[in-house]
């Protein structure tokens, strides 16, 4: 069963700035993703799509979570692939929290991007009844 979806884009080109910010883009990097995105990404010729891609799918989780940015950190949501599989999400703390309160059991993710926008969707999938 559907229990929520969520969808986001983020603008390459400003996550690029935010990324590669002389003063505080390592602070940047370090506050919204994981050590295992910054790595993935960093070894990406086109690295600012795919930390963009991550920045949306982060966005479109917390909308299928009902949290918004301040419900939850950043770093609980991190966008995990595994070699030659699609991405999909992990969560923790209370992002992961929320997520067993809604009934969200499992989370279907689909990441697009082109050299100017990247967008994510989510939909997150529950067997059981949440407590909303």
């Amino acid at each position: 069963m559907i229990v929520a979806v969520g969808v986001d884009h983020a603008e390459v080109d400003r996550i690029r700035r935010a990324v590669d910010h002389e003063k505080w883009g390592r602070r940047f990097r370090k506050r919204v993703y994981t050590a295992e995105e910054i790595a993935y990404c960093e070894r990406r010729k086109r690295y600012a799509e795919s930390f963009a891609a991550r920045f949306a799918a982060k966005e479109a989780v917390m909308k299928a979570l009902g949290t918004g940015m301040r419900g939850v950190s950043w770093q609980e949501i991190e966008v995990f692939r595994e070699r030659g599989k699609a991405p999909t999400i992990r969560l923790s703390g209370r992002a992961a929290a929320r997520a067993e309160l809604l009934g969200i059991e499992r989370w279907h993710l689909a990441l697009t991007h082109t050299a100017e926008l990247s967008t994510a969707f989510i939909v997150a999938e529950g067997f059981r009844g949440g407590d909303q």
